[in-house]
């Protein structure tokens, strides 16, 4: 068995660090990164593809959607390039976000031989199961253990949508590229979760449709993970990780305590709003200490049940002080926040899905220009789409929207409570 972890000062200072397949994936804000701030697919996708196209030995994808569009199919294309070459190039995708099937994307990587798999293949989709909730809706990616993608943007064109077809304007979304030491440990997460996903599959003989594949093969535990961890920058930062064993509250307590600390501004945006109790006294507590609060939330419909039940919590953060925008130039995606000089990119939204279920990563970034950037990117969406709710007029609303978003919070409440995470809510 590989020996014990490196320290976190033995990670800044040496070129290359091999870490064992259970270091602890703690978040832990570190020195040494740079950090570029990627809007949408225009930017992420290039960056990404260029990252693989210089890979010469191993690439970790994760993605909740990974679709067949144009943007699917380039990302396809890359990774089987990386395959052909000789990269060791492993793809999870999500058993409900992805839906089973042979599209161009899938005959692609198969023919290059880039090893598949799904998280939790879906097999009843109407299935009444609180663990179908339990999903993987972090976007990963790690190439050779030198650099990372965090964020919230699947594999999926920003002009299209699996529900609404064609878009008039382009989704908006963030990630983040990162080099330096926090990019060992993404490496070991992407590693570890590969290691399980597949030692599950297998044990159930599953293939990478969910379907059997014949029989279980011996466990094997996974070797230590190589990555180069040389200082990058000078932002310092942390990788914050959400599952269902260890790591239940690390993303929401970062966000509670850097709204607890907030002086001067919390600006949140988030595709799906719901949050808890304690979520909405720290957002409230700080309006009261003078913070401008303002939130950029989802105005189109997308789903229905999250949107009338977000306007069930209108009241409640208006009369409070809370700014509310409704972002209705296109569909909002993105899941980041800028509180003071601490920002955060990633792919947790602020519900009850992300924060009690789903398998979850954002990237804390403690830096006065990240924190800029992500506020002027933020600013210049809200100016481009954006559509203030003032209490008066939210008060105004007609009564059947008034029924839609009472019955909608109630849904959502009971569907928290069968989901067995309620009192931790």
């Amino acid at each position: 068995m590989p020996g014990p972890a490196p320290s976190a000062n033995d990670v800044i200072d040496r070129q290359h660090v091999s870490l064992p397949w259970y270091e602890s994936l703690n978040p832990v804000v570190r020195g040494g990164h740079e950090v570029a701030l990627l809007e949408s697919g225009r930017e992420f996708f290039p960056a990404l593809e260029d990252a693989i196209g210089t890979a010469v030995d191993c690439i970790y994808l994760e993605t909740y959607i990974f679709n067949d569009d144009p943007s699917g199919r380039r990302v396809a294309e890359a990774l089987a390039a990386a395959a052909r070459r000789g990269v060791a190039v492993h793809l999870i995708v999500d058993g409900f976000g992805t839906a089973p099937g042979d599209g161009q994307w899938q005959q692609t990587l198969r023919a290059a031989g880039v090893r598949l798999q799904t998280f939790r293949p879906d097999r009843r989709r109407f299935a009444l199961d609180r663990q179908r909730l339990r999903r993987l809706h972090r976007k990963l990616a790690v190439i050779d253990g030198r650099v990372a993608f965090v964020g919230g943007i699947n594999v999926l064109d920003d002009w299209y949508d699996p529900n609404h077809g064609r878009l008039d304007d382009p989704r908006l979304d963030y990630a983040v590229r990162v080099r330096g030491p926090l990019v060992a440990q993404a490496h070991v997460a992407a590693a570890r979760l590969w290691w399980e996903v597949a030692t599950v599959n297998r044990s159930l003989r599953r293939g990478a449709d969910g379907k059997a594949t014949g029989w279980p093969t011996w466990l094997q535990l996974p070797d230590p993970v190589a990555s180069e961890v040389t200082s990058a920058g000078r932002v310092r930062a942390a990788l914050m990780l959400r599952d269902n064993l260890r790591h239940r509250r690390t993303i929401e307590r970062a966000y509670l305590r850097a709204m607890g600390r907030a002086r001067h501004e919390v600006l949140l945006a988030s595709a799906y709003f719901l949050p808890g109790v304690r979520f909405r006294r720290a957002l409230l507590a700080a309006v009261r200490r003078g913070v401008r609060v303002r939130l950029l939330l989802q105005g189109k419909v997308e789903y229905r049940l999250p949107h009338y039940g977000t306007q069930a919590l209108y009241d409640e953060l208006l009369r409070g002080g809370v700014e509310i925008i409704e972002y209705r130039r296109s569909f909002l995606h993105a899941k980041v926040a800028v509180i003071d000089d601490w920002a955060t990119v990633g792919s947790s939204n602020i519900d009850p899905f992300s924060l009690l279920l789903a398998r979850e990563a954002n990237v804390g970034v403690h830096d006065a220009a990240f924190a800029r950037a992500l506020r002027a990117r933020l600013d210049a969406a809200i100016e481009a789409g954006g559509v203030p709710i003032r209490l008066q007029s939210h008060q105004r609303r007609p009564w059947p929207v008034r029924m839609m978003n009472a019955l909608a919070f109630l849904v959502l409440r009971v569907g928290v409570a069968l989901s067995g995470a309620g009192s931790r809510y």
